[in-house]
């Protein structure tokens, strides 16, 4: 509605936000990504604070994609956005709509006391940083491409990591002839989720005179090659992830002054609440 004479009161950019990945592994047509490689984050509007609110809209990750959609237009499809990104902008979201600072409430370990601590999410934004996803990994004759998960790929993990829980709880009270079978269906599937999302940030595995890049092909090598090669492929991509994560923040206890590291966690419903 362009004609519309309340227009240029609408909300504007607060922020503008550089990615850690530099617009890098988003698929064509995904992002719109300016000349200056800053993208515009708006402020959230009434409509985006009920849907940060929708319990099975955070559960299945549409209430985040569409905050996105709302809040950075241009990126076009949300769920292909890199994991190095996510956290940056959430965070961007938060400070355009509600301001630069943030409490989280903490315990101190050594005397146990809670307090509430602000925190800069601009500092947050400043310390993120995107992993060396260029280097390859090299491994045996092998040579390891990765790429970062998208924001697809984790949502996939957590679903189905929430599925693997019900069925470990719903053991408890299962009859002892069933819970055996049960307990190993249980144990197949987070082996087979932890190959799938190996799999997902694998871009190519180079062998000698041959690159490999077909997602079947590199699948059915990690669920058939010996348990030694899997777990160092795994921890490789475990500290590439790491690499990019929120960083704990040092925080000075207001009851006896020790200082502890805090681990900070994006609880998007907390988050946004």
């Amino acid at each position: 509605m362009n004609d519309n004479p309340l227009r240029q009161y609408f909300r504007r950019p607060s922020i503008y936000l550089k990615l850690p990945s530099g617009g890098r592994f988003y698929p064509e047509g995904s992002i719109d990504l300016p000349d200056t490689k800053e993208i515009p984050i708006f402020p959230m509007t009434a409509i985006d604070e009920i849907t940060s609110k929708t319990p099975d809209a955070l559960f299945n990750g549409s209430a985040v994609a569409e905050i996105i959609k709302s809040c950075v237009p241009n990126i076009k499809d949300p769920w292909e956005i890199p994991n190095m990104d996510m956290d940056p902008i959430l965070i961007a979201i938060r400070s355009a709509s509600e301001g630069d600072g943030m409490d989280v409430t903490s315990t101190c370990p050594k005397c146990e006391n809670e307090g509430n601590y602000g925190i800069s999410l601009v500092g947050l934004l400043s310390s993120l940083k995107a992993g060396d996803y260029d280097t390859l990994y090299n491994i045996n004759e092998l040579k390891i491409k990765f790429k970062p998960l998208t924001y697809r790929d984790t949502n996939k993990t957590n679903a189905m990591q929430f599925e693997i829980q019900r069925t470990l709880t719903a053991l408890e009270t299962m009859p002892e002839d069933q819970r055996a079978l049960a307990t190993s269906e249980a144990l197949k599937n987070i082996s087979n989720m932890g190959i799938l999302l190996v799999s997902s940030a694998i871009e190519s595995i180079t062998a000698p005179n041959i690159v490999v890049d077909n997602k079947e092909y590199i699948l059915d090598f990690l669920r058939n090659c010996d348990s030694t090669t899997f777990e160092s492929i795994r921890d490789q991509m475990v500290k590439l992830r790491q690499t990019s994560e929120i960083k704990p923040i040092k925080i000075k206890c207001v009851s006896c002054s020790h200082e502890y590291d805090q681990s900070i966690a994006l609880n998007v419903a907390d988050f946004f609440g």
